[in-house]
């Protein structure tokens, strides 16, 4: 059975995500643990996620690409990570991208710095979102036609953290269909892991430098609740069926 571990080395690490604040949420504790270490940290990124405000909000699209861009950078700075690329692609719209351009990009990143691991989402993209799919598809894809025995994994939640999370988190606000959250057993994780609290305080910060989606969640929560909540990052491995064509 897995269970927690704070020794979070993995070597090179790739991080591959959709929208701004996804790589913080799901990896920024292995994140700022490897730049600390001083091993190589690349975080991908593959949309600007200028949806990601209220449909009120008066700013342009270009104006909400410049906030997410900046709040971007400023957590990674946090996070220690100096090697940030972003694929370009609308946020939305990577569920009708064909995969082929995508997945060459990814293929020359990982040909260019050879990563032991790369972290991205599971082909359910744990809440069912289209871009969170397709990236995990993308980077599968990539991955697998490398050949070079890289170490992929993929994002997950525990049902008791699922259980945790709904407790203050309506479920239809976050899943983009009427199935329940995906969840795996803890032991059937690969990686369990649970950011000391020094480091817990240090990814909370680096997830607040993106205020525009994180301050409404933490005034919600409150914020040890908060602190708590994004404390464990959890990961599986690939399965046969994974590996998508």
């Amino acid at each position: 059975m897995a269970e927690a571990t704070t020794d979070g080395d993995l070597g090179t690490l790739l991080a591959v995500f959709a929208h701004p604040d996804d790589e913080a949420y799901l990896a920024g504790g292995l994140m700022a643990v490897a730049a600390d270490a001083g091993r190589s940290v690349t975080c991908v990124t593959a949309t600007r996620g200028e949806l990601g405000f209220a449909d009120d909000d008066p700013r342009s699209v270009e104006e909400r690409m410049a906030v997410r861009e900046a709040e971007m950078k400023a957590c990674l700075d946090l996070l220690g990570v100096n090697d940030h690329r972003w694929l370009g692609f609308a946020d939305g719209g990577c569920a009708a991208i064909d995969p082929a351009g995508p997945v060459g990009r990814l293929a020359e990143i990982l040909d260019e710095i050879r990563p032991d691991t790369v972290v991205t989402f599971g082909p359910d993209g744990q809440t069912y979102h289209p871009d969170h799919i397709a990236v995990s598809g993308w980077t599968t894809q990539a991955v697998r036609a490398s050949g070079s025995g890289i170490r992929l994994l993929y994002s997950a939640m525990t049902p008791e953290w699922g259980r945790n999370f709904t407790a203050m988190v309506p479920i239809e606000q976050v899943m983009m269909t009427d199935d329940p959250l995906p969840t795996v057993p803890a032991d059937e994780l690969a990686l369990w892991f649970r950011c000391d609290v020094e480091l817990a305080a240090r990814k909370v910060r680096a997830l607040r430098a993106q205020a525009s989606q994180v301050e409404p969640l933490v005034r919600a929560f409150g914020l040890e609740a908060y602190v708590q909540l994004t404390r464990d990052e959890f990961f599986r491995a690939p399965t046969p069926g994974d590996w998508v064509a």
